[in-house]
């Protein structure tokens, strides 16, 4: 059986001539050589382009891993710092939490002495103000630092002139206008400087100004207080008029021809003027070493001390006949007139005597 017949897959084909079949199949064998040549080719050439192609990425993979191995180094050495700073950090931490406690403490302690200060100026304040005395505090430019309440009668003062100089403020001061020179004054040269002035009211105050002292003995301003002296400026002005009148009237008992004594509750002899000198020949330093008594006789002493006592009673007593020793222990008639010398409460506090001579007089009289 022919070859052709016997393979059902390939077609039936047309008789050839036997020659004409040898050289086609010769050429269909070179034609399916030069194929696979150029497959092989092809494949080989693809092979080495992928080759070189897992060459760059075996080359490119071993940079990056290098880069990698860099890179973790680096991390690394990051990570190590970043412990180092960790570590400085909890050390940071724990000095700022020492620290905290420390600044709580000192906190608490300030806390406490500004307690204590507030405690101590409400004190300050309260005894300023309950003292009475005006005060006024200024600083080396005479500016106006705290005032107490009692000092804005005398000194025209409102809370808002803190800090205002004082010579913007009005003083209601009559004829005293060197405030501000004298509180210069004494913070220039720590000389004192003390006045009595008297307001437009009439009230007169013993102005003092003080140099101001830190407690570091450091001159920080000046002290202006003033202490009410109205009611001694009366007395002082009552003083002065009774000291006149009592010149006056020294002039009057020295000069008078009656014997004038004064004696004190104790019959103590105060005085004695130049006419019981004459009438009873005691002089003047001799009666006052004495006592009344001594000159009364023995017989009179008791009903001179009932006149006494009834005077203390503001009895009214009339002049009265009576007798009275000498030095040379004669008795002398005289006539008297005991008055009672009083304070301003009223209370007696001694007696005074105007006593003549009796010339007329015979034998013995009444006490």
């Amino acid at each position: 059986m022919d070859a052709a017949a016997a393979d059902p897959e390939v077609p039936p084909q047309a008789a050839l001539p036997i020659g004409a079949g040898a050289g086609r199949a010769d050429a269909a064998g070179e034609h399916s050589e030069a194929d696979s040549d150029a497959r092989i080719a092809a494949i080989e050439d693809e092979l080495r382009a992928k080759d070189e192609y897992l060459q760059s990425m075996q080359e490119e993979l071993e940079t990056a891993n290098e880069e990698l191995r860099s890179s973790n180094e680096e991390m690394q050495s990051v990570n190590e710092e970043l412990q180092s700073t960790n570590e400085e950090l909890e050390t940071s931490k724990e000095e700022l939490q020492s620290l905290n406690e420390e600044l709580a403490t000192v906190n608490s302690e300030l806390q406490v002495k500004v307690g204590d200060l507030s405690q101590a100026n409400n004190d300050m304040n309260n005894l300023l103000a309950g003292t009475g005395i005006a005060t006024i505090f200024v600083d080396v430019h005479l500016c106006i630092l705290r005032f107490t309440p009692a000092a804005s009668s005398i000194i025209n003062l409102i809370p808002s002139d803190i800090g205002r100089p004082v010579a913007h403020i009005v003083a209601n001061l009559v004829g005293y206008d060197r405030l501000v020179s004298d509180v210069q004054t004494v913070i220039d040269t720590l000389a004192l400087q003390d006045a009595k002035v008297q307001t437009v009211d009439g009230l007169w105050y013993l102005m003092r100004i003080r140099p101001y002292r830190t407690l570091d003995n450091v001159i920080g301003g000046a002290v202006i207080t003033f202490v009410d002296i109205t009611e001694m400026k009366r007395l002082e002005d009552s003083l002065i008029q009774a000291n006149a009148q009592l010149r006056r009237l020294a002039v009057v008992v020295h000069d008078a021809s009656d014997a004038i004594t004064v004696q004190d509750l104790e019959g103590r002899i105060l005085s004695w003027n130049p006419a019981a000198v004459k009438m009873y020949g005691w002089s003047e330093a001799e009666a006052l070493q004495m006592n009344v008594r001594e000159r009364i006789p023995a017989e009179l002493r008791e009903e001179a001390l009932t006149r006494i006592r009834r005077l203390s009673r503001a009895e009214v007593l009339e002049p009265h006949r009576t007798q009275r020793l000498t030095r040379d222990g004669a008795l002398l008639d005289v006539w008297i007139t005991v008055t009672a010398l009083v304070d301003e409460g009223g209370q007696m506090y001694a007696v005074a005597t105007s006593e003549r001579a009796n010339k007329t007089a015979v034998g013995c009289s009444e006490g």
